[in-house]
């Protein structure tokens, strides 16, 4: 399967409610690689790499945790890095 990378603005309750650790867990169980960090405007920023649909699942089961509420996305597709590692910035 072809692996891609998409760039995320997250907007909603996604600061202060493990946010990025849960992505952490769901990106490493799904073996999508790249990074997710808070943003000082009360979004979280993200890059996820891999499968279309482990990409998809990552955010699916971030957005199902428990105080996690996902308002709207902005995604983009950019270019591939070939990172093999997820990390919370």
């Amino acid at each position: 399967m072809d692996r891609i990378r998409k760039h995320f603005i997250f907007h909603g309750s996604v600061q202060g409610v493990g946010f990025r650790y849960r992505m952490y867990y769901a990106a490493r169980s799904n073996g999508v690689s790249g990074w997710v960090k808070n943003l000082y405007d009360g979004t979280v920023e993200a890059e996820l790499e891999g499968t279309e649909s482990a990409i998809d699942m990552t955010v699916m089961q971030t957005e199902n945790g428990r105080f996690v509420s996902i308002d709207s996305m902005d995604v983009r597709t950019v270019p591939i890095h070939g990172s093999h590692s997820f990390e919370i910035i």
